[in-house]
């Protein structure tokens, strides 16, 4: 049986490595990188079981077939605790640094639900079977089993998406996505994704660097002008940037950046905050433009909220799929419990 197990391995890996060199830029990065890891508990379990006897004898295969197994177990089955507690040392945080404003409350707020869902839910389950309080249960449970299934794949997509081994990229172009400006000045967080997209300049010596984002309320000049002037002063030639001044949103920065890229396909690098480029290369996936993302770092405390953000924004873009599921879960469960 454990030779089955670790073929299921093999072809999980061979999936993951598939999908990751193709285009990690989906949600099935995620999905294969979960099951992959899945299988690897299942074989390590059929493993130490068959041989038990002759691995009790030799403790350093034992030991290093144990910590894989552990390792495998906990991605599995401890990722939602390690998520409650988290989110709400992170909220705690947020709340402390940046003070009580209602986007600074979903870290905790989400911390709260999950732990009222996995704990003080299932004793609401006790009601007469074959009522509409049944049915209502059981789909409030299943419909929010999927929403967090999905917040844990998008978070595991994401972070796939910020890995890269190959630091050269050969780029033709490297875009660097705006934020708010304060009056005329980048604000740090926008400062870290043009000192990012410089340092990707640097090893990609034939790329141009593009500053995308327009004028929005507030602010005296575009984003792309502010972060052109703020990489020139910091030694960026000025004949190696672009300037896109039109956009108002993320899917407008790629769309107006890749009107002026000359290439018909060219190698594009993505530079936003962390948090928000796998999103953005969904967004960049949607309009047929093929391109990897680099992240610039923030506060951990910011990036835990902002992702609970990103994750309301990727809904948003794929909402009929959901709705879609939610009904079909709908009906299945009128079916069952008429």
């Amino acid at each position: 049986m454990w030779q089955i197990s670790f073929f299921l391995v093999g072809i999980s890996l061979c999936v993951f490595a598939g999908i990751m060199i193709h285009d990690p830029r989906t949600l099935w990065s995620g999905v294969s990188f979960f099951w992959m890891m899945v299988c690897l508990a299942i074989a390590m379990c059929f493993t130490l079981m068959s041989y038990w006897d002759w691995l009790s004898s030799h403790n350093v295969l034992m030991g290093l077939l144990t910590a894989a197994l552990i390792m495998a177990v906990g991605c599995v089955i401890a990722f939602p605790i390690a998520l409650i507690i988290t989110f709400f040392v992170e909220g705690v945080k947020i709340i402390r640094h940046e003070g009580m404003k209602p986007a600074n409350l979903l870290s905790m707020a989400f911390s709260i639900m999950l732990f009222g869902y996995l704990v003080i839910w299932p004793a609401m389950g006790s009601m007469g079977r074959r009522t509409l309080g049944t049915r209502l249960y059981i789909l409030i449970s299943l419909l929010a089993a999927y929403l967090l299934s999905l917040l844990a794949i998008y978070s595991l997509s994401s972070v796939l998406n910020l890995i890269h081994l190959k630091k050269r990229r050969k780029a033709d172009y490297i875009v660097v996505l705006g934020a708010g400006l304060m009056g005329e000045r980048v604000t740090p967080l926008l400062a870290a994704r043009i000192e990012k997209g410089m340092k990707l300049l640097e090893r990609n010596p034939k790329a141009v660097l593009l500053m995308s984002g327009g004028q929005g309320p507030g602010e005296e000049i575009s984003e792309g002008r502010a972060m052109a002037d703020y990489a020139i002063s910091h030694g960026v030639p000025a004949e190696r940037i672009l300037v896109e001044e039109k956009s108002k949103s993320t899917q407008e920065n790629l769309l107006f950046a890749r009107e002026l890229m000359d290439e018909t396909n060219p190698r594009v690098l993505i530079v936003t905050t962390s948090y928000h480029v796998f999103r953005a290369l969904l967004l960049a996936r949607q309009q047929g433009l093929r391109c990897v993302g680099f992240g610039s770092k923030t506060k951990w405390y910011f990036t835990l909220n902002a992702l609970l953000r990103e994750f309301a924004g990727y809904l948003s873009l794929t909402w009929k799929r959901h709705a879609a599921i939610a009904l079909l879960t709908a009906g299945i469960v009128a079916v069952i419990y008429h």
